[in-house]
């Protein structure tokens, strides 16, 4: 029984990871400028966020879900804010002729950043509310052991498209040149910054 339930948080996680936006973006950029390990902990972080939100959904902590979403034009203000700064820092950044050592502090610091953009967007939570209620798991019965199994599962998920993704993106690497790495620095800061402009003009407006 328990493996339908793995099977059906695999999906979701998957499903709900492989759109590509601004943690995407992101993955595909310091997976490019900055090695393998930084793009695969940085969709790591989202997919720890993905598991919380999906643990949410699972146990049926409504309390907590109409909290983010009544919180919802604060917390796409925080966001908005956040990748404002990472696509305009990113813009700045001149590309590193090899990969970057994987430094503790920097791995955390990837992973937390991508961590606090999932958490704060609040069209997570409620993707998350209606892809659950949709194949019939949401608050799973009171069975917190299926309950457990899908959060497991949507991380699961989650991580293996971020693993899929830094390592197509990893193989590439080598292709690009310093000049073509200054590139993907300026188009996905660029492209990170509408992001966060659209973030703040839905909470603002």
């Amino acid at each position: 029984m328990y493996l339908s339930f793995l099977l059906r948080g695999l999906i979701i996680g998957f499903s709900i990871a492989a759109p590509v936006g601004p943690i995407g973006v992101l993955c595909i950029r310091r997976t490019l400028a900055e090695g393998r390990a930084r793009g695969l902990v940085s969709g790591l972080g989202a997919a720890s966020a993905d598991a919380l939100y999906g643990c949410v959904a699972a146990f049926g902590l409504t309390l907590i879900s109409d909290a983010l979403v009544s919180q919802q034009e604060w917390l796409r203000l925080a966001g908005g804010v956040f990748l404002c700064y990472l696509g305009i820092k990113t813009l700045l950044t001149k590309p590193a002729q090899q990969p970057l050592a994987a430094a503790a502090g920097g791995l955390l610091g990837a992973y937390a950043s991508t961590f606090f953009l999932t958490l704060t967007n609040p069209m997570t939570i409620l993707s998350f509310a209606a892809v659950f209620a949709g194949l019939g798991l949401a608050g799973t019965g009171g069975d917190y052991g299926a309950a457990g199994v899908v959060v497991l599962g949507v991380f699961t998920g989650s991580a293996l498209w971020w693993l899929l993704l830094s390592g197509a993106v990893s193989l590439v690497r080598q292709r690009f040149t310093s000049a073509g790495l200054q590139w993907v620095n300026r188009v996905a800061g660029a492209v990170i910054t509408v992001f966060g402009l659209l973030a703040l003009s839905s909470a603002l407006w």
